[in-house]
């Protein structure tokens, strides 16, 4: 019977365990891209994260990034449609460099940034930071077949001469990566003498001016090549973000990619790195009256569904602003009297139209001496000075607490308790029939720190935390204040 077991063991233990379908782990639909990096003389730690956006920005792709290739095999690169390089330092090993082959020759795709070309050959291998290490390795000959190149020391030497904005000209060779593409001014490195080998298409070239040190000719400088079944793309351009910037460059990279992994390009000429949907929420965010740390302008940053301009004060409302625009958010500290009776109304106006308004934290203390505003627009208000059966208002930085959301209202839907360090007030005067949205229990501030105001013709929202770096860096305030947007937009 132990036997029986033992055998029954040793069998269960030989199963290969069941693989789980890719389409838990990507985006469906999307092409899969591996990043390869983590060593350059180049500064890759900066260009890196470039590259990556620049691909999804344009909704295409599901982007990955390893900075250790040598640890590359054939189970790891077989949910991807195409590799990246932007990797320039020793080889990889038999392993690695033997799957990487694998995969391009067998279909999939190939594209190689700047000085990616420049590793696995016969020049010597380079450190951190453009350091010569003296160290020459034997060359990987199937590297230089991929990339259709090979860099040499030989004269006339792979090179450039200095870095200086050029025009880069498409060679009017037919390709759907050069389709509707136009010329592109870049500042970038120019590299010269390559090595190439047979079967490249040329797509573009710059002119390599002697007054800069160059050739006085033209050089290739993004091509395409097959290799077995696979699609390679090259381009030499990149040398840094600056250089990665150029909308030019942005495009032809990004088309590029896609024709590697799918041998199609569907992407437009021109890739917006901050692109917004047709239907994006127009949002004004209004600032001024109170100092605050440049963090908050990254609170609404890099979202798709809302297009935010910055106005701030004293000329925020200084005209109509209901067809420019769906919600304002408020991060201002203004007295009634320090708005012109036109903005006043525009103002107004605006609120009374039915769009939304969101405000943040010092903007609870907006306009003290205009009864509609705070006793029914807001419902709130931060008392600067003692009132009848209204005690002054107070604050205390630099606070550690546990903020609650609460009642399963939209705005804080999916948010968790959260400790923040912030800024707290207490005895702020509050509309008893307000929705409340957040509560702490802190003794240096009021219970509900976050409301719905009970204002019937528009909907209002403040939020009082948003102080400083340290919560406006918190991906939950970010969800917090955009889910509030949102919603005051009716979305």
């Amino acid at each position: 019977m132990r036997k029986a077991i033992l055998l029954l063991a040793m069998f269960a233990a030989a199963q290969t365990p069941e693989e789980v379908p890719d389409r838990f782990y990507f985006e469906e639909g999307k092409l899969r891209v591996l990043i390869l990096t983590g060593r350059n003389n180049h500064d890759w730690r900066a260009t890196t994260p470039v590259l990556r956006r620049a691909l999804e920005a344009t909704g295409r792709f599901d982007v990955r990034v390893t900075e250790e290739p040598a640890g590359l095999d054939e189970k790891t690169l077989r949910p991807y449609h195409v590799l990246v390089s932007n990797y320039c330092g020793s080889r990889w090993g038999s392993p690695a460099e033997e799957a990487v082959e694998g995969f391009v020759r067998g279909g999939k795709g190939l594209a190689v940034v700047h000085a990616a070309s420049y590793p696995f050959g016969e020049a010597q291998a380079l450190g951190e930071k453009m350091t010569r290490t003296g160290v020459y390795q034997a060359p990987w000959a199937a590297w230089g077949e991929m990339v259709g190149a090979v860099w040499s020391e030989k004269e006339p030497r792979t090179g450039h001469g200095r870095r200086h904005p050029f025009r880069v000209e498409w060679t009017g060779e037919a390709h759907p990566v050069a389709e509707g593409m136009a010329p592109f001014l870049i500042s970038d490195e120019l590299y010269r003498h390559f090595r190439l080998k047979p079967g490249n298409v040329v797509l573009a070239e710059a002119f390599d001016d002697a007054a800069q040190g160059g050739t006085g000719k033209r050089e290739p400088l993004v091509w395409v090549r097959g290799y077995g079944k696979g699609r390679v793309f090259h381009t030499a351009l990149g040398h840094d973000v600056d250089a990665m910037m150029a909308p030019g460059f942005l495009a032809s990279y990004a088309r590029g990619v896609e024709w590697a992994a799918a041998g199609e390009v569907t992407l437009p000429a021109r890739i917006d790195m901050h692109a917004k949907d047709a239907n994006a929420v127009r949002a004004l965010l209004v600032t001024g009256g109170h100092d605050h740390e440049a963090s908050f302008y990254q609170v609404l940053g890099g979202q798709r569904d809302i297009r935010v301009n910055v106005d701030p004060h004293p000329a925020a409302f200084r005209h109509d602003l209901r067809k420019q625009y769906d919600v304002l958010v408020l991060y201002d500290s203004i007295q009634v009297e320090h708005l012109p009776e036109r903005h006043r109304g525009n103002l107004q106006a605006f609120v009374e139209s039915g769009k939304g308004v969101v405000l943040l934290h010092h903007a609870i203390v907006d306009f003290a001496g205009w009864d509609w505003w705070w006793k029914e627009v807001m419902g709130g208000l931060y008392v600067l000075k003692p009132r009848e059966g209204m005690p002054a208002s107070s604050y205390l930085h630099d606070v550690e607490i546990v903020v609650e959301p609460v009642g399963g209202h939209p705005i804080t839907k999916g948010l968790p308790p959260m400790r923040l360090f912030d800024e707290t007030y207490k005895n702020v005067w509050r509309r008893p029939d307000v929705i409340p949205l957040l509560k702490t229990n802190h003794p240096t501030s009021d219970e509900v720190i976050g409301w719905v105001s009970p204002y019937g013709k528009s909907r209002v929202v403040f939020l009082q935390p948003g102080h400083g770096r340290e919560t406006h860096e918190l991906p939950w305030y970010r969800r917090l204040v955009r889910q509030a947007v949102l919603w005051a937009a009716g979305r």
